[in-house]
């Protein structure tokens, strides 16, 4: 088992940088989605690395099943500089008769938290309160240095200290946000502010939506200012993903280095990665329908 896997994983580096060999089937789509992307911002996937880790086997009638964890490590060059980008893959391959039948990913990206349908049904501001004057403004100074050197810590991984979610990327984002000294208000009410106390948490701080829009309406306790374009993002400042433009965002990154061309490197959680492009072009959620929105984070 471990020797196909090997090589199916073999095949599959080599395709990235060698443009003349002939990937599996199975990854056809993602080395292509990967390799354009790189191509938009002129930049060059120049090595690939992988190392595989097997979680489990189990049988269905026939057919074998090995869920299995990918390390991927990609050394992209840009200008004359070199960036690493890295990625974690939770994936499962069927095999039949010693032969690799099918392989794909098994977290796909873009997964809504479910609460988001729970609490935003509607477009009435007034029925979540992330500002209420009378509350005192709570003076604080946002440490960008530790926010992100929260980010390049605990991307792959999951503090204690905080609970971990099944789609954990905004509860990631909200932890960096809160490292880098974000106060945290509004507790016990779920629905007003950003917190997370006692095994309980605001949907601000759990869900995608839900804290696009606290970044975009709260004047106490963490707040942001939009910004127009990418560029003019700073470390520790975050970017939020409407994969399909309906209005409802599904995704949460920050910002934690810049390329050659200025423009941001993302952290994230659920699909979890490091130093990845802010556009997400390679993502399998991603569709020409695609929003942005752009948090520049103001101290209190």
């Amino acid at each position: 088992m471990n020797d196909l896997l090997q090589d199916l994983l073999q095949n599959r580096l080599e395709c990235y940088v060698n443009h003349k060999s002939k990937p599996q089937r199975f990854f056809v789509e993602e080395i292509e989605r990967k390799n354009l992307a790189e191509q938009n911002r002129k930049a060059e996937i120049v090595k690939v690395n992988g190392k595989g880790k097997i979680l489990d086997v189990f049988e269905e009638e026939d057919v074998e099943k090995v869920r299995y964890q990918l390390l991927m490590r990609y050394v992209i060059k840009q200008k004359g500089q070199i960036f690493i980008e890295e990625s974690i893959e939770d994936r499962l391959a069927e095999v039949f008769r010693s032969t690799i039948v099918d392989d794909y990913l098994l977290q796909p990206e873009g997964v809504t938290e479910d609460e988001t349908i729970e609490v935003f049904n509607q477009n009435d501001m007034d029925l979540y309160p992330f500002n209420n004057d009378a509350e005192e403004r709570i003076s604080y100074q946002y440490d960008r240095r530790k926010a992100v050197r929260y980010a390049e810590t605990w991307w792959n991984s999951y503090n204690p200290k905080y609970k971990k979610f099944e789609n954990d990327c905004t509860n990631f984002i909200s932890q960096c946000l809160h490292e880098g000294g974000g106060p945290m208000r509004g507790y016990p009410n779920r629905g007003k502010g950003w917190w997370m106390r006692n095994s309980n948490w605001s949907y601000s701080w759990s869900v995608a939506h839900s804290l696009r829009l606290y970044l975009g309406n709260s004047t106490i306790g963490v707040r942001a200012r939009q910004v127009s374009s990418p560029e003019e993002l700073l470390l520790g400042d975050v970017i939020c993903y409407d994969f399909e433009g309906d209005g409802r965002y599904n995704h949460n990154t920050i910002v934690t280095a810049k390329d050659a061309n200025g423009m941001p490197l993302v952290n994230a959680h659920t699909y979890n990665s490091r130093a990845r492009y802010w556009a997400y072009e390679d993502s399998t959620a991603y569709t020409p329908n695609i929003k942005y929105k752009f948090f520049t984070i103001v101290d209190g």
